[in-house]
């Protein structure tokens, strides 16, 4: 049985692919209610379910990841609101993984750069047994 560590401040989370894949839920119509109508566009000119090989920084595990991530991650992300404009905290802490390729982030780190809540708050709300949007603490190697 796997040991729950209580993550802190300075325990780094990411999107968790394998979370959404085993919940059964569908991380493409997340990443749709995230993008630019510019990338919705772009999307269906490429044709969508269009997938590609994606590597996570951190483990160097590759995952399939829709080419709206990419869309993203590319082209939304760059605009001024995106990190900062409204949206619930934790779609908020969700487009700065999205901005981010999803490199892992501490809570101080997402404070900063989502500019929105203390590092404390994004913690209680991230950092506990229940796992939203597939954010969760990353793993650590044995």
């Amino acid at each position: 049985m796997a040991k729950y560590i209580r993550p802190t401040l300075h325990t780094k989370f990411h999107i968790d692919f394998g979370w959404w894949n085993k919940k059964g839920q569908n991380l493409k119509i997340q990443l749709q209610s995230q993008a630019c109508d510019d990338a919705i566009r772009r999307y269906e000119e490429l044709g969508e379910g269009k997938t590609f090989d994606w590597v996570n920084p951190e483990t160097g595990e590759v995952h399939q990841v829709d080419i709206l991530w990419y869309l993203i991650h590319t082209h939304c992300s760059q605009a001024p609101d995106f990190l900062i404009g409204p949206a619930p905290l934790v779609s908020a802490i969700f487009r700065a993984f999205l901005a981010n390729n999803n490199t892992p982030l501490t809570p101080i780190e997402l404070s900063e750069q989502i500019q929105k809540k203390s590092p404390e708050l994004i913690l209680r709300t991230i950092g506990r047994h229940q796992i939203y949007q597939g954010i969760r603490p990353v793993a650590n190697p044995v």
